[in-house]
């Protein structure tokens, strides 16, 4: 239990930080989840389509710190190479 204000304050902004980055931490892994089906389903297209909005999501996330931007680099990097190595 925090004892000064500024502890309470502290717990406070902390609770609602904690829960904006769970949003962007799950809005990230539906996107994963999304493109990872389009490439399973070798729906090329529909992958290729949504390769700028995965790409912008991702990217996005990693500069606000909830990923590592090096890990946000090689998703979109493996992804990228999945795509480009389809054939359709």
């Amino acid at each position: 239990m925090p004892n000064t204000k500024s502890a309470i304050r502290r717990v406070k902004k902390t609770k609602l930080q904690s829960q904006v980055n769970k949003i962007r931490k799950s809005k990230y892994k539906s996107a994963l989840k999304l493109m990872s089906s389009y490439i399973a389903a070798n729906n090329i297209n529909e992958a290729k389509k949504f390769f700028s909005k995965f790409q912008s999501q991702v990217m996005k996330v990693a500069k606000t710190g909830v990923i590592d931007k090096k890990t946000a680099a090689r998703k979109i990097s493996r992804i990228n190479k999945k795509i480009s190595n389809s054939k359709k």
